[in-house]
């Protein structure tokens, strides 16, 4: 069993409530790009620009989104969690309505970067106040609801965006984001409690968060399991990065086809979370995350036989792929819970350093499905197996060194480097 925590002293209502709140700040920005996918096209009219330039305004935001956690979820460490949290939002509202107010792509491309930056930070410092106030199974479950409903957003974000764009231009759609950014703000500043307390903050500046990327990249467990998240991440970007150019290049479905088996998909990886919420009251989160690697290297490969062969038809590939991806709902839940429990007391840094990993591991995908200049069912399906086949035997030998009671918060008091 794990030890009583501050969450096990929260009424169900203010339980509800911290749900909510930590599952709007991890999803706000993925919200925000994958509602603007649909007006790209808009975008590139509208300012005069190619579809190559529009394209980057979404990689600039993502490297934001990586940049950002590792500035802001650390300095949580030593500053504590709720102001950086409100300055985050307030940075979010502020450059969302300079978006929309954007004259050039340029300036759209340098804007989309800050606005990344500020969005890491809700993304980041939401898994460390889960760690502040859960740990281990706990913390998995917490994880696993904020997956759950995280997860409705690239089902619902690009139908919002389709449909607004009938009733206001792409320059509203930064609008809406930016009232959404503003009522989290006060929704934070009301409804969430400082969960750092000063007393247990690391002194220091740059040098203390130095000093916790060293901490954390010296001990195999984190690294194991974050690199297990890592890996999966790549496999999954993969399929973000190549799948349209397969679906309909290679199998010739149609986009209204293709959105339903995208949304299919995302179903799964929903369903998954949940089933893995109920799970981890019987069963450990590493016990869970083994049958979880295993299941995911299986399917893996499966989709890539499927990709390589031909004449099996759509189905024989759409199967495996749908296991493969719903495994990741239940993956990156107990994976991330997992590697932070393991270092509650820097648990900014840790949250920082897990996402960045993980978003560092996605980038990769992109280039490598498209390698030798045309995405392939191939590519794709190497680009999704083998992440999947390294993550299995890399977390079984973390598994054999790390005693199962480290991931029960053993390591939770006196890790800070700073003291």
């Amino acid at each position: 069993m794990d030890s009583p925590s501050r969450l096990d002293r929260l009424s169900r209502g203010r339980r509800a409530t911290l749900v909510l709140i930590l599952s709007g700040l991890w999803v706000l920005g993925p919200f925000a790009d994958d509602m603007y996918l649909p007006a790209m096209p808009d975008v590139a009219r509208d300012l005069g620009a190619s579809m190559q330039a529009v394209a980057l305004t979404i990689t600039t935001f993502i490297v934001g989104l990586a940049v950002g956690q590792l500035l802001t979820a650390p300095l949580s460490d030593s500053r504590g969690r709720k102001g950086l949290l409100l300055a985050g939002l307030a940075v979010f509202a502020v450059t969302s309505l300079a978006s929309a107010l954007a004259p050039t792509v340029e300036v759209l491309i340098a804007v989309r970067f800050v606005q990344g930056v500020a969005g890491a930070a809700g993304m980041a410092i939401a898994n460390a106040v889960v760690t502040d106030v859960s740990q281990g199974r706990q913390a998995a479950r917490l994880l696993s609801r904020m997956a759950l409903v995280g997860g409705l957003a690239p089902v619902v974000a690009p139908l919002i965006g389709a449909q607004l764009l009938h009733v206001m231009s792409w320059r509203g759609l930064f609008g809406v984001v930016a009232v959404l950014s503003l009522g989290l703000l006060l929704t934070v500043a009301v409804g969430l409690p400082e969960t750092h307390p000063r007393e247990l903050r690391t002194a220091g500046g740059m040098r203390a968060v130095a000093g916790a990327m060293t901490t954390l990249s010296r001990d195999a467990g984190f690294m194991g399991y974050t690199l297990a998240g890592a890996l999966t991440s790549m496999a999954f970007f993969a399929y973000i990065a190549g799948s349209s150019f397969v679906y309909q290049d290679v199998y010739g479905v149609s986009a209204t086809a293709y959105g339903l088996l995208f949304g299919l998909n995302a179903v799964g990886m929903l369903s998954a979370s949940a089933l893995n919420h109920r799970l981890l009251s019987r069963y450990s989160p590493r016990r869970l995350l083994t049958a979880g690697l295993a299941m995911a290297a299986m399917a893996g490969v499966a989709t890539l036989a499927a990709l390589a062969a031909s004449g099996l038809g759509i189905w024989a590939m759409v199967v495996p792929l749908f296991i493969t991806l719903a495994v990741f709902g239940a993956v990156w839940p107990d994976s991330t819970a997992l590697a932070l429990t393991r270092h509650a007391g820097i648990a900014g840094s840790a949250s920082a350093y897990n996402g960045t990993l993980r978003l560092g591991f996605g980038a990769l995908a992109t280039p490598l499905v498209g390698l030798g200049g045309q995405v392939s069912g191939v590519s794709m399906g190497l680009v999704i197996a083998i992440p999947c086949l390294a993550a299995l035997p890399l977390y079984l030998l973390v598994v054999r060194r790390v005693p199962e009671e480290e991931d029960r918060g053993g390591r939770a008091v006196g890790d800070s480097p700073a003291g």
